[in-house]
């Protein structure tokens, strides 16, 4: 079964400005992505979905192939991942190539490791999945989460569990924003969530969140806190 990675990297970041190709530890964010899908080797092929010709500079150099530039119309704001999916899938079966399996990456995932990855694939398959994805479980139970009004007077989301222990309350999780492996055939649902998907649980130190420069900041941490050798005493 033919299976692709599609890294998607548009070049318009506003928040962090080309925060796709900002060095993160001594190479632009998106090597990393490119890097560990290639050394997987779980794909046949890896490519990067860009409109930003500096972008797809830089994923060649490190190994990625850009066989086209993205469309101006889903590298806006409002463009989705589904969209960007359906647009490298639509270009590549014009060039009469065809995946059954493929992973989407996000270039911003240093923390992406070739045992994650293969572990979601593991679950794709043997499971039968739609989609598998990364999660991580909520650091604090959010049953007994908070809302303010505008004169920052608290409520309870869920008052009935103001007393509740947190080790009684059932654990959350949330999408850990690294990679969704799926089936090419459920594209055409709109959706990369379906009824019949699985999840692969990582702990808070195998991901970050990067929106803001404290985010990157953070993130560069905690990657180096991962992977520092561990001292013998």
């Amino acid at each position: 079964m033919a299976r692709l990675c599609i890294i998607p990297a548009r070049g318009g970041s506003k928040r962090i400005p080309k925060k796709n190709i900002k060095y993160f530890l001594g190479k632009p964010i998106i090597a990393y992505s490119i890097e560990t899908a290639i050394k997987s080797n779980l794909f046949d092929e890896v490519m990067v979905s860009t409109d930003d010709k500096n972008i797809a500079e830089i994923a060649k150099k490190y190994g990625a192939k850009v066989p086209f530039l993205r469309s101006k119309k889903n590298a806006d704001d409002f463009a989705t991942t589904i969209d960007v999916i359906n647009e490298v899938l639509k270009q590549y079966k014009t060039k009469n190539k065809t995946f059954d399996i493929a992973c989407c990456i996000y270039p911003t995932a240093p923390f992406v490791t070739k045992t994650i990855l293969e572990e979601g694939l593991i679950q794709l398959t043997k499971n039968n999945f739609d989609t598998v994805f990364p999660v991580m479980a909520f650091s604090y139970s959010i049953q007994r989460a908070l809302k303010l009004n505008t004169n920052n007077k608290m409520t309870l989301f869920e008052p009935k569990h103001l007393n509740s222990r947190s080790q009684d309350l059932e654990k959350a999780y949330h999408d850990a924003g690294q990679f969704y492996w799926f089936n090419t055939s459920i594209i055409n649902k709109g959706k990369l969530w379906t009824n019949n998907t699985g999840v692969v649980i990582i702990n808070e130190t195998e991901a970050q969140d990067i929106d803001t420069l404290e985010d990157w900041k953070l993130a560069e941490i905690k990657y180096k806190l991962l992977h520092e050798k561990k001292i013998t005493i």
